[in-house]
């Protein structure tokens, strides 16, 4: 048994609304699962959110009203999204940390999520690069801490500067952008709505 978590998180997760979400892989895979693909991708990466243990609560940020929607920005972009939903968090939960998740992560765990919040618990701001290298999947930020969101191309080395990077496994590193993202994201286990349909669609082997 491990004991309590140093630090409970309030998780922001930004949404952007269909059909206009997801641009790049909606050049990729066939136009008829494009949505129903988005949707599967988005549910699995909540899903293991909401099954952290050291999560307080999730915050889905959308650029307009919609189901599952907590909060819809009023700032441009998806920075100005983020710093919203950080400003919610600081003002109603100031006690807990503050977490920036992007939303496609279909083979995101629990316990991956879980283990690098907890180091995350140990500096003031933290940040986890993407399998490439250059963007960014978590950015973290311990109470007392502003969240200072520079999300988009080359990200990784923007967050360097200013927060540590955190240990991860791969899956919480496994966004998807493209098909080839999604293939590369099933090495580590998709989730299952994500499997479900990706395999359908054959846009990766059926699993044995």
């Amino acid at each position: 048994m491990t004991g309590e978590p140093t630090i409970r998180w309030t998780v922001l997760v930004p949404l952007r609304a269909l059909p206009s979400a997801k641009s790049r892989l909606a050049e990729t895979v066939p136009p008829e699962v494009h949505a129903d693909l988005v949707e599967a991708i988005r549910a699995d990466t909540l899903e293991a959110v909401h099954a952290t243990e050291s999560v307080a609560r999730v915050v889905v940020i959308g650029d307009r009203p919609g189901r599952g929607v907590t909060l819809v920005q009023t700032s441009d972009g998806l920075n100005g999204a983020l710093r919203d939903g950080a400003a919610l968090a600081a003002e109603h939960w100031p006690d807990d940390g503050i977490a920036a998740l992007v939303g496609d992560l279909p083979a995101l765990r629990a316990a991956d999520l879980a283990a690098a919040l907890d180091a995350a618990a140990e500096v003031a701001a933290g940040f986890v690069p993407d399998s490439s290298g250059t963007g960014t999947t978590l950015l973290t930020a311990t109470p007392g801490t502003a969240l200072d969101p520079r999300f988009g191309v080359g990200s990784a080395g923007r967050h360097g500067e200013i927060a540590s990077a955190l240990p991860a496994a791969d899956g919480l590193r496994a966004d998807v952008d493209t098909a080839a993202d999604l293939a590369a994201a099933a090495h580590w286990g998709l989730g299952p709505r994500t499997l479900a349909l990706a395999e359908s669609a054959g846009l990766v082997g059926r699993s044995h």
